[in-house]
C-alpha cells in the first residue's frame, strides 16, 4: 500500500536523461545513442558512459519532453523501432519518476550493423 508522504519531489534533466538513455538502449533495433548534431554527416555512437548526450530533456509547465538521437540496427522496422522505443520512454518516466510526458521524438541518425 502506498503511503503519501507531505512534501515535492523534483528529479533532475540529468537523471531523467539517464532513465531514457537506458530505457534505449534496452530497446530492440537500438545499437545505441548518438549526439544530437552530426559532425561531417557521419553519426558516431557514443560510450554507455556518455549516453545521455543523445537525450534531449526539456521540462515545461505541461511536462516533460524528450528528444531522443540514435543509432539502428540494419534490417529492422525503422518505424516499428521508434514506435516501441517512444512507448518504452513514456512509460518508463511515467511509471518509475511519474512525469508526465507531453512527448518523445526519436531521430535516428544512423544505421549500424551490431556487433
Amino acid at each position: 500500500m502506498a503511503v503519501s508522504i507531505p512534501g515535492s519531489l523534483s528529479v533532475s534533466n540529468d537523471v531523467v536523461a539517464d532513465m531514457v538513455g537506458y530505457a534505449a538502449l534496452e530497446s530492440y533495433g537500438v545499437v545505441g545513442m548518438s549526439m544530437p548534431t552530426l559532425t561531417d554527416g557521419i553519426a558516431k555512437l557514443l560510450p554507455a558512459s556518455r549516453m545521455r548526450r543523445g537525450v534531449d530533456v526539456q521540462v515545461t509547465d505541461e511536462g516533460v519532453h524528450v528528444d531522443l538521437y540514435i543509432i539502428v540496427e540494419h534490417g529492422t522496422n525503422l518505424t516499428e523501432v521508434s514506435r516501441m522505443l517512444a512507448e518504452k520512454v513514456q512509460y518508463v518516466l511515467e511509471d518509475s519518476a511519474q512525469l508526465t510526458v507531453t512527448g518523445v521524438e526519436i531521430h535516428i541518425q544512423g544505421i549500424r550493423t551490431r556487433n
